[in-house]
């Protein structure tokens, strides 16, 4: 309940702060007593779509990255480190640049097709069966570089699209509308469903193939069925907001130190506090430059960056 009431206030927070002041009066009459002011608009049909994607895309980023952590056991697995945002992010772009795709339906599949294809890249390029958490990482870290080499190369090359692509490609909330919501909202819900749902045979894959087996799990099954929920989750928020690092990596690391080990807890508790993260992020990139924004995926990096290097430090430190 504490978590539920801490995502409450934070969405409240989301919805009342911005680079624009708004009176909390006004707030309230935007949201109960709309009547069309220049307050109500950005109340109304700015901040609450803001608010509601920021949501959806913060719990579906820390549920990938719980179920990758899970997948994996990996600890430092995350959407972004490996490669699985900077897929979707290279796959949206081509479709902006070379199809002309201007919808988010459209960057949908085509994030999907790019989150998927990554995946299994990264997963060959880190030794599959004999994949360690640092040969992952820093397979992932390779193959993001590079996408994200590629992604700056077409946008060098094609000005008409670096506009359309330009703030999408550092992660933001700011293109969010109820229309945006509506097209990412059945990807969004499909796959968290699946996720929650493989919080039992997640729980016995962390204990090692063999006693997998042992207790009745199907290995090849929770994969598929774990790396799809992964892909929609990724594809259909990296399509929304464009691609936003680290939120999945740090969600579960915190959640973890509370509940335990059990994904029963872990999946649950990463739903209500990665919006949290992902929300808060947002709030502090529209106060620190007002009235101007920092996009929240800067924002994000500039948090994850340094908890990631503490992770690897600690990691490395309790295998000496």
């Amino acid at each position: 309940m504490a978590a539920v009431g801490v995502l409450i206030c934070v969405a409240a927070a989301s919805i009342a702060l911005g680079a624009r002041s708004v009176p909390l009066g006004d707030v309230w009459h935007g949201l109960f007593q709309y009547s069309g002011t220049d307050n109500d608009v950005v109340v109304r049909d700015v901040r609450l779509p803001r608010t509601v994607l920021g949501l959806l895309c913060g719990a579906a980023l820390g549920l990938a990255g719980a179920v990758m952590q899970a997948l994996t056991r990996n600890p430092l697995a995350d959407p972004g480190l490996l490669g699985v945002n900077a897929g979707a992010s290279a796959a949206v772009v081509s479709a902006i640049s070379f199809l002309d795709v201007t919808s988010v339906t459209g960057y949908v599949w085509f994030a999907f097709l790019g989150a998927a294809a990554v995946s299994l890249v990264v997963y060959a390029l880190g030794g599959t069966r004999s994949a360690t958490p640092v040969r992952l990482a820093l397979a992932g870290t390779a193959v993001t570089a590079a996408l994200f080499g590629y992604i700056n190369a077409v946008q060098l090359l094609d000005t008409a699209a670096l506009d359309r692509m330009r703030f999408w490609s550092v992660g933001s909330l700011a293109s969010s509308s109820p229309e945006v919501i509506r097209q990412v909202l059945p990807f969004l819900a499909v796959g968290m469903v699946l996720a929650l749902c493989l919080a039992r045979p997640l729980n016995a894959v962390a204990l090692g193939d063999d006693t997998a087996r042992a207790l009745g799990a199907s290995l090849t099954r929770t994969r598929v069925l774990a790396m799809l929920a992964v892909t929609l989750l990724c594809g259909a928020a990296t399509a929304a907001c464009g691609p936003i690092v680290f939120v999945g990596l740090m969600i579960p690391h915190m959640v973890r130190a509370l509940t335990g080990p059990d994904m029963r807890w872990i999946l649950p508790y990463a739903t209500v506090l990665s919006p949290v993260l992902l929300l808060g992020a947002d709030i502090v990139g529209r106060l620190v430059t007002r009235p101007s924004e920092l996009q929240v995926g800067i924002v994000t990096s500039l948090i994850g960056g340094p908890v990631f290097v503490y992770l690897v430090r600690r990691r490395r430190t309790a295998q000496l």
